[in-house]
């Protein structure tokens, strides 16, 4: 089933909102069209084994094993077990959007031990939202005004155009990283999107990076949150950092959170420090929406607090959660399981991708890989990169996003994610890729002979006629045909 690329828009009726009719939603970009995509042709190992297989989503499946066998040791945790129902009426009624005490101390101390201990989070900063998409709006509401910026590195998650744009109105600028230093963050294109927003009349009100980054999977360096902590500290503009992944960082070097950057500065302006988190990654709950704003500013913790009513996270799933997360002795274990899961399926993954020469940028955080396809383009542009990704998604049948999606300036970069299927389906999906690869070289290399063979044949004729008109006349009859072939060669 081909994708079809051109998306209907949203008719214009004067019966909706501008918001509802609008493109905010972020939805027209290639990377939804390749979940839509797979929607449409899902792979089945038995049902569908030609279907599209899923590389598009930073889903965490590989520890879901034991979440299940503590629920099943803990049936007391759940308002929904015989055992636990003695407590369904007080949870199941109304609770304070603040959220339920008991599950903010708990993520607080998650928290902390999910960034090794080395920072302490006060469960009275918490605020609850609907997933990190909630957390991503909640934090863009306090913090701007309609028509004001944040600035965020490149390449970023699709999804922060509608998380942080669509119903805020602010504005979304790109601080362009390169692949020459790994897209590192550098003070220099920090200044250079700060100055070009200036010069535009747009006020910059934060900077917003994820760490581990999606879709690098690399991590911040001490230094280098030192150095935003400083600009953005200088220019009396906030700092954001999503920190969803930090509990999938999966080797050295550590991770580093701005709290430990916070906590080891006695100059920093904490009020204007702020974090993002969930359970969506570390554990491989989505499904759960649980997201986090943890702020060090108390108007912004009031502020969001009142605006968590918009999307609280439901009482039951609190309870369940609050209690799991209490349990240190799983929570340690878990962590550590995670990690090496990961570690062994990046190894895995990467390795196997590496055989057919494809590499990724080094990572050592994150869901997914930066794989570089960039010798694979017929031509050097984005529609260059998108008619590759076509190819992938309709013949190939990999739903993997493409750079730009992520707004990358340099065509020829892909996020794959492979986390989120079991190994058999991982197999199936890196076979396809190396079919791809093969064939791919293959068709370059008869190309090229063909390409050598006609550009044989036209080197060779003048060779030709050159030999030719330095015959003698003694050595050709006057009647050969060749005569006023060579005469008439000399003559053009």
């Amino acid at each position: 089933m081909e994708l079809a690329v051109e998306l209907r828009r949203e008719p214009n009726s004067p019966l909706l909102s501008k918001m509802a009719t609008s493109d905010g939603h972020g939805e027209n970009s290639s990377y939804f069209d390749g979940w839509k995509a797979y929607d449409c042709d899902p792979f089945h190992p038995t049902s569908n084994p030609e279907g599209v297989i899923q590389l598009g989503l930073a889903e965490n499946q590989l520890c879901l094993d034991p979440i299940q066998e503590w629920i099943k040791n803990n049936p007391k945790a759940s308002i929904c077990t015989e055992v636990g129902v003695s407590e369904f009426k007080n949870i199941a009624n109304f609770q304070d959007y603040h959220g339920l005490r008991v599950f903010r101390e708990a993520v607080a101390k998650f928290m902390r031990k999910v960034r090794g201990g080395r920072s302490d989070f006060h469960p009275d900063r918490i605020v609850m939202s609907g997933g990190a998409t909630g957390a991503a709006e909640v934090i863009a509401f306090c913090l701007a005004d309609p028509g004001e910026a944040f600035l965020v590195p490149t390449p970023y998650y699709p999804a922060f155009d509608r998380d942080l744009r669509w119903r805020t109105g602010i504005q979304v600028l790109p601080i362009q990283c390169k692949s020459s230093n790994h897209f590192k963050i550098t003070r220099t294109a920090l200044e250079s999107a700060y100055e070009k927003a200036q010069k535009a009349n747009v006020r910059v009100k934060a900077v917003m990076v994820a760490n581990p980054s999606n879709p690098l999977g690399t991590i911040l360096d001490r230094e280098t949150l030192r150095m935003l902590v400083n600009f953005t500290n200088g220019k009396r503009i906030h700092l954001i950092c999503d920190e969803i992944f930090a509990g999938t960082v999966f080797k050295d070097p550590q991770f580093v959170s701005v709290s430990e950057i916070v906590d080891e500065d006695p100059n920093c302006d904490r009020s204007l420090i702020h974090i993002t988190y969930s359970l969506s990654k570390d554990l491989g709950l989505p499904g759960f929406r649980v997201g986090v704003v943890y702020s060090y500013n108390d108007t912004v913790v009031r502020c969001a607090r009142r605006m968590s009513s918009f999307g609280l996270v439901s009482s039951q799933t609190q309870y369940l959660l609050a209690s799991m997360l209490s349990d240190d002795e799983f929570t340690t274990k878990l962590i550590e399981e995670v990690r090496r899961r990961l570690s062994k399926r990046h190894e895995l993954f990467t390795s196997r991708l590496a055989k057919v020469g494809i590499q990724c940028l080094e990572s050592n955080a994150g869901l997914f890989c930066w794989m570089d396809l960039r010798r694979l383009l017929k031509e050097f542009t984005v529609e260059g990169e998108l008619e590759l990704w076509r190819v992938i998604i309709n013949d190939v049948k990999l739903n993997v996003s493409p750079g730009s999606s992520f707004h990358c300036h340099e065509p020829g970069w892909f996020r794959v994610c492979f986390a989120n299927m079991d190994d058999e389906t991982m197999d199936v999906a890196l076979g396809r890729i190396e079919s791809f690869v093969l064939r791919t070289k293959e068709a370059a290399v008869q190309a090229k002979k063909k390409k050598w063979k006609q550009d044989g044949l036209r080197l060779s004729l003048p060779r030709r006629f050159e030999d030719m008109a330095t015959m003698t006349s003694s050595l050709m009859s006057p009647h050969s045909p060749l005569v006023p072939a060579t005469t008439s060669a000399l003559v053009v």
